[in-house]
């Protein structure tokens, strides 16, 4: 059947409605016990303000997750993190790239702020745009706090979705050592090992300082999809869904598949003897296709060095100076499908009738009927070595020297920071010069429909790119701040406190695509180069009045101007309200600003195409079909060859776009706070952002999906070839998300059977509308792949679930502890675009169960074991194209049940 527009009202998932239930019944249970306990809410310090104040004297949403809580749920990254917070809409760092990245609330990583004890980072480095996570050292961590609001008026204008605050250790006495291995139930890769060693000096109150230093190791291995086989998705899971992966053809192959003067319709002299196992399968129209089970990575490896280290001495009893030093190293690899012989300019893969391996030449491939000599243009990909390879390295470093304390009446803190990221990249192995493949098939040596002999093979090693550079990226921060308080007046329910604050920082960024690297055709690098810098000064203030002893207002205002792009002025006010000791209101309203980043506004530009699609498509002009959203379905017109119009990945255009114009956001949350008893405490905040103007890319299926609307993105060579189609961001019309966030906490018993409680924080999304041009209609995202993305690094588009929440019950008793966690995704609308109305489908929730348990053993020793995926949940399947590999690996880790063992030994 035909599924409603995206408007239709969707009933709530049977999970949210059991989580709401069991969320009332604990507040009914607790209301009981009010009477009986009468106890003030707990106060805790919390990212979001320039003054020192407590949590429940805070009007903004803050979640703190603390270091032990990152080992009680069986975590082994920031990526873990990142996915198990039901406010982050962040993608599965399954794939290579630029690491980890967080997106609070599906707004995009670049409205996200990330820090690191209060201050920025460099950004990483080609996109300048977020920090990796990945160069976080979180064996130094105390704690992480994410402030669920915009703060645009105290971190900066950009702060649009957030703040993702990582707070590391005030001092570490005596050592650490901790070793941990994640294995896989199944065979094969997919294992991870980390190794971690702290060691620090000094009792700052007793000696006035403190010296400590980390260094965390942590690498994992790669998981083929052939690991995974029957667990993520097979041919026959995608025929059951209208995505039988045979259905492809035409593509690049081993063997090759061919067209001719005499016949652009592409076949392959192997087809019928059932094409070349283990590289190729028979695909459809005479042609073969390449097995995604050998070539397909389900996760790929990784290897990160973090140093963190920090020297802290007290000046006087109210004074302190701190010195910080962060080092990040990561190197990811990325494993792709084999080199393709692909056009360079007007050179086509030509394999000419003198060549030995021709069909019914002496080579021994098989003769095709009607082909008699004629050239034929070979889609060949060089299965022979495998794989393409690459490895992205990135380092990002900072030094900071801080200082805080009173001056008088006047607390103070000051910093001064220089960072630097740097970011590299490689083909490893596998990639081959195009000019060199060309003329190896034109002179007979390279054989197009097999594995090499010999002299095949010592010549592609001699036209190899192992090891050769092909961009080099750098961007660096430099800042100092300082912010000064102070309480001027005594007001009824406390004094009235004042805030002022500066801060100035130099961003700039340089990226080089390398000229050498031209050659490797396959990965379409073009020569380019861009830089930019931009200087930002900012200048804040901000006013908390305790009006009464239950009502607190808290106004910020804060100018910054952009060197290149003007000022702007972001105000943002919040109350809190408290009229009993167990009930607590609050709210806020704010607005932001976000300058294109220097990568988007001035980054390299090029003048071809340099990139191709992430999925597969027909041309709208030279593969016109009826079913456009429906690769595969199109016919090639006379002159073009399928191969290159028909279900492929054609040329697409990426960039800077220097006409781009900051985007501007307004946003707010109203929330109330319960906690009717000392062990039970519960919160709903409704949210709202809303943004104009946005900074996004148009996602892949709306230029084919509405070809008519979007054809002048569609650059054409003057003989009608597709020269690429403009994919560089652009200044959309708008986005508005909103939701609400749930989170409860309840100490359930404290008996001689040990300490039980249990929490869950869940959010609930009522609208994520997104609107392509400005004053344009707006279309729902919500639980749906969306119309438009926002600035993700990645090529998948951002999953907003309708609910998500990540529930916990634990148990302590002396040096035993136990912990159950559950992580919940709601179902999920799927593409269907891709297919027909027969397979029309819902990707049904997600749910899985991570068990840990931990026991001292010995006053030194600790051992944590404890198994992920408990009840071996697969990844749900989906009919988007994009997800090459069936599954939606942007969400879902394809490992299956793993089992986690972790040991730590403390030292004075």
């Amino acid at each position: 059947m035909k599924y409603p527009s995206s408007t239709q009202p969707r009933h709530a998932s049977p999970q949210f409605v059991l989580s709401s239930i069991a969320l009332a019944v604990l507040c009914l249970a607790q209301q009981a016990q009010a009477q009986q306990t009468d106890a003030p809410m707990q106060r805790v310090e919390v990212t979001g303000s320039s003054i020192k104040h407590l949590a429940t004297e805070e009007a903004l949403p803050v979640t703190t997750i603390k270091a032990d809580e990152l080992v009680k749920q069986g975590m082994t990254t920031l990526a873990d993190v990142m996915m198990a917070l039901p406010q982050s809409a962040s993608l599965q760092p399954s794939n290579a790239g630029s690491g980890t990245n967080i997106n609070l609330r599906g707004l995009g990583v670049n409205r996200t702020l990330v820090l690191l004890n209060g201050r920025r980072l460099a950004n990483e480095a080609i996109a300048d745009g977020y920090a990796n996570l990945d160069t976080i050292p979180i064996s130094a961590l105390q704690r992480v706090e994410i402030l669920r609001d915009g703060a645009s008026s105290i971190y900066g204008s950009d702060a649009i979705g957030g703040v993702v605050n990582f707070i590391t250790k005030r001092e570490v006495t005596g050592g650490n050592v901790t070793v941990q291995l994640v294995q896989p139930q199944r065979h094969g890769g997919g294992d991870e090992q980390r190794i971690q060693a702290t060691f620090g000096k000094g009792n700052l109150e007793q000696d006035g300082w403190n010296i400590y230093g980390t260094v965390d190791f942590h690498q994992r291995s790669r998981l083929l999809l052939s690991d995974r086989a029957g667990f993520v998705p097979d041919d026959a899971a995608m025929a059951a869904i209208g995505r039988p992966r045979n259905a492809a053809s035409g593509g690049y192959a081993t063997p090759a598949n061919f067209t001719s003067s005499a016949n652009k319709s592409a076949a392959n002299p192997y087809y019928s003897s059932g094409c070349l196992s283990p590289y190729s399968i028979q695909g459809a129209k005479n042609t073969c296709v390449l097995d995604d089970d050998t070539y397909g990575t389900a996760l790929h490896p990784n290897k990160q060095l973090t140093m963190y280290a920090k020297a802290t001495k007290k000046l006087d009893a109210d004074n302190t100076v701190t010195l910080e030093y962060t080092r990040g190293d990561e190197s990811i690899f990325g494993y792709k499908n084999p080199t393709q012989a692909v056009a360079v300019g007007s050179s086509k893969p030509i394999l000419p009738a003198t060549s030995q391996w021709y069909p019914g030449k002496r080579g021994g491939v098989p003769a095709v009927a009607g082909i008699t000599n004629q050239p034929l243009t070979v889609s060949w990909a060089v299965a022979d070595f495998g794989p393409a390879v690459t490895r992205d390295n990135q380092i990002n470093q900072r030094l900071l020297l801080s200082a805080d304390g009173h001056l008088g009446t006047w607390d103070y803190k000051a910093g001064l920071s220089y960072g630097v990221s740097l970011r590299k990249g490689y083909f490893k192995s596998g990639y081959f010069s195009g000019p060199g493949l060309i003329k190896g098939l034109a002179d007979g040596t390279l054989n197009p429909f097999g594995l090499q002999d010999q002299a095949g093979r010592d010549y592609l090693e001699s036209i190899a790119a192992d090891g050769m550079q092909n961009r080099s990226s750098r961007s660096s921060y430099s800042g100092v701040d300082g912010t000064i308080s102070k309480s001027l007046m005594a007001l009824a329910g406390g004094d009235l406190a004042f805030a002022l604050g500066a801060d100035l920082h130099r961003d700039t960024n340089e990226d080089t695509k390398l000229g050498p690297a031209a050659d490797i055709t396959y990965a379409k690098v073009v020569p380019a180069h861009g830089e930019s810098r931009r200087t930002v000064a900012g200048i804040y203030t901000e006013v908390d009045a305790p009006v009464t002893k239950t009502l607190n207002l808290n106004g910020a205002l804060r100018v910054d101007h952009y060197s290149d792009v003007g000022s702007t002025v972001t105000p943002k006010i919040s109350f809190r309200w408290q009229p009993t000791k167990t009930i607590m209101f609050r709210g806020s309203a704010n607005t932001g600003f976000r300058a294109p980043t220097l990568f988007d506004r001035y980054g390299y530009r090029t003048t071809i195409a340099n990139t191709t699609t992430a999925g597969r498509w027909d041309d709208p002009v030279l593969c016109p079909s009826p079913t456009p959203t429906i690769p595969g379905t199109g016919t090639a017109v006379p002159g073009a060859v399928a191969a290159d119009v028909c279900n492929a990945k054609l040329n697409k255009l990426t960039g800077s776009n220097n006409t781009l114009q900051p985007e501007r956001s307004k946003g707010g949350t109203l929330g109330v706070v319960f906690e009717p008893t000392r062990t039970f405490n519960a919160s709903f905040d409704y949210w709202q952002v809303n943004m104009k103007d946005m900074l996004a890319n148009l996602p892949e299926n709306v230029y084919f999906t509405n070809y008519a609307d979007y054809k002048n993105l569609f650059v054409r060579n003057a003989d009608g070839s597709l020269a690429y189609i403009n994919n560089t961001t652009m200044n959309l019309g708008g986005q508005i998300a909103a939701g609400v966030d749930v989170s409860a906490n309840w100490q359930i018993a404290n008996n001689s059977y040990g300490k039980f409680g249990a929490a869950i924080d869940g959010t609930y999304l009522t609208r994520f509308d997104n609107q392509l041009v400005p004053n344009g209609p707006w279309m729902s995202n919500v639980g749906r792949f969306g119309w438009a993305s926002n600035g993700t690094t990645s090529s998948y588009p951002i999953i907003t679930f309708r609910w998500k929440h990540n529930l916990r019950f634990t148990w302590q008793s002396g040096n035993y502890s136990a912990q159950l966690t559950n992580n919940f995704n709601s179902s999920y609308h799927d593409a269907n675009t891709a297919v027909t109305s027969q397979y029309y489908r819902d990707i049904p929730s997600f749910s899985t169960w991570n068990l840990t348990g931990s026991v001292r053993v010995q006053k030194q020793v600790r051992i944590t074991a404890g198994v992920t995926n408990l009840f071996d949940k697969a990844p749900p399947i989906t009919n988007n194209t994009i997800y090459g590999n069936g599954y939606l690996s942007s969400v879902a880790n394809p490992i299956g049940r793993t089992w986690n063992l972790r040991v730590s030994y403390d030292f004075d």
